[in-house]
């Protein structure tokens, strides 16, 4: 049987991939990602940049790329299965940062480990971890919710329960959000917890880079035209 490689690729500064992700893309037979087009760029521009470490590769054909995003992950994991199965070896990215982290890809792990396929992880860029490490909120405990529900009772829901937690158990709390929510995630977290102390982290690792401290309603007013990709942090602590 092959080898199902999970692969974390840069989340903005292409100079943070790892020497082990640039061999690994470079040897599988067959990766996986949510955009065949951004993934085969993401290739060549590796492959001018490190040409060294890829040496002797041909995965630039793009029969070597197959789609995997939200909507293709339940069709196609049979046939990444079937790959895995004749031995060949498979490497899962996402668009940005690591697979799985409210990116595609659980299923296919899942249907991996139950054949007996081996799945290895190649660590490296994720946001949550990136925003974390940077806000100067408590790292010893930390919990990570991807994006808030869609629906606005689900996110009242939510964020009340985040109030109830037990003072034993407040960890540092991790959202990601898209720009064109986040004024609706502000205004139902102001809602529901107050005007707390937050951390917003956008653009990370890019040229606009910004790690924000301040309240839920200076948020709104400093990031009136929101834009990239976001992360909220807050600590219950100091709610």
């Amino acid at each position: 049987m092959g080898t199902l490689s999970i692969v974390s690729t840069p989340i903005g500064n292409l100079a943070d991939i790892t020497i082990r992700a640039i061999k690994t893309l470079f040897s599988v037979d067959i990766i996986a990602c949510e955009d065949t087009r951004r993934t085969g760029m993401l290739l060549q521009e590796l492959k001018k940049r490190y040409g060294s470490i890829a040496l002797h590769s041909n995965i630039l054909s793009t029969q070597k790329l197959v789609r995997f995003d939200d909507r293709q992950e339940q069709s196609q994991t049979p046939l990444l299965i079937e790959y895995l199965q004749q031995g060949k070896n498979v490497a899962l990215v996402s668009d940005a940062g690591t697979p799985l982290i409210s990116d595609p890809g659980y299923k296919l792990v899942s249907e991996a480990l139950k054949r007996g396929i081996q799945v290895v992880s190649i660590p490296g860029p994720t946001a949550a971890i990136a925003a974390l490490t940077s806000s100067g909120l408590p790292t010893n405990q930390f919990l990570f919710l991807g994006y808030p529900p869609e629906k606005e009772k689900h996110r009242f829901d939510l964020f009340q329960s985040l109030l109830t937690m037990k003072p034993s158990n407040h960890p540092t709390i991790i959202f990601y959000c898209a720009p064109h929510k986040l004024h609706q995630i502000l205004t139902d977290m102001q809602t529901v917890m107050g005007d707390i102390p937050i951390v917003i982290a956008r653009e990370l690792t890019k040229v606009h880079e910004e790690v924000w401290r301040g309240k839920s309603s200076e948020a709104l007013q400093k990031f009136e035209n929101p834009q990239g990709e976001f992360v909220i942090l807050l600590s219950i602590n100091s709610v």
